[in-house]
């Protein structure tokens, strides 16, 4: 089977998000309003604290996932039910609404900078109003496999018989932040059967012979293996791939569902305050 070949380029869209934080959103916007299972990818990333200070007040989710992966600087996080936590550069959390949760991020600037992505995974219909779950990785939890000019942290999936901390069992998510220096090339293999991306944020890198341009997301197709270069200077990216669901997509701000009646359903329930049914259970590593 052939390489991974770059099927298009999707470019950031800013957007303004919580108290009015503006974020860079690829997946998720009329260019690209999901690429299954994938729901929303957005990219933050600054020096003025002015730019984020106000942070996301509490807010609700139901029905998909959140993962969260910081670059630089740290996030406080509570939700409704009394779970706290702090989420520092190189660590990542993987948020399970699924029934409902409330919950708020309070970002914070480490060295002058507040860097990170948050990614929204989809439900499978039988997993949309389980109970809510939280996975929780300190930096020191993320392994990296390292070698002449290739760094790989493996936030999930598998390298080089090193497997990261994130689990996702409905989509046996792949999630990798790669460092290339100039010259270098990584390869990894892939399953053939999921869909992903390619997210450049530092430098240059190049697949399928065509350059990625920083902050757009190349949507990569169904091959078995994947080859990136950093052919002019040093790189760094993220490759993010996982089994599609194929189910209805309905979405209305923070509920993602596979009915419009499940969606009116969400909205009562938060009107009412019932949308929160059971407490999450919090583990960190």
């Amino acid at each position: 089977m052939p390489a991974c070949r770059i099927e298009r380029l999707v470019p950031a869209i800013a957007v303004s998000e919580g108290a009015g934080v503006t974020v860079h959103r690829t997946i998720g916007t009329p260019a690209l309003r999901n690429l299954d299972p994938f729901l929303m990818l957005d990219h933050f990333n600054s020096d003025d604290p002015d730019a984020y200070i106000a942070g996301f007040p509490s807010h609700p989710h139901r029905g998909f996932v959140t993962v969260t992966y910081m670059l630089n600087g740290h996030m406080l996080h509570q939700d409704s039910m009394g779970n706290r936590g702090d989420l520092r550069a190189g660590g990542a959390q993987w948020m399970k609404a699924a029934s409902g949760i409330i919950h708020s991020e309070m970002p914070q600037q480490s060295d002058g900078l507040m860097r990170g992505f948050q990614l929204w995974i989809n439900l499978p219909a039988r997993e949309k109003m389980s109970d809510p779950d939280y996975q929780e990785i300190s930096p020191e939890g993320i392994p990296m496999h390292t070698s002449a000019g290739i760094e790989v942290r493996i936030i999930a999936g598998e390298y080089q018989g090193i497997r990261g901390p994130v689990n996702d069992p409905n989509t046996q998510a792949l999630y990798f932040d790669i460092a290339l220096t100039k010259g270098r090339t990584f390869s990894t293999a892939v399953n053939p059967n999921m869909r992903g991306f390619v997210y450049v944020f530092e430098g240059a890198a190049a697949l399928d012979t065509q350059t990625l341009p920083q902050h757009q997301l190349a949507i990569v197709d169904g091959g078995d293996s994947l080859t990136m270069t950093a052919p002019d200077q040093d790189a760094r990216c993220i490759l993010v791939m996982g089994l599609p669901l194929g189910e209805p997509i309905v979405q209305y701000g923070p509920f993602v569902m596979n009915t419009r009646a499940e969606i009116e359903i969400a909205m009562h329930d938060f009107q009412i305050g019932k949308l929160v049914q059971k407490k999450a259970q919090f583990a960190e590593k």
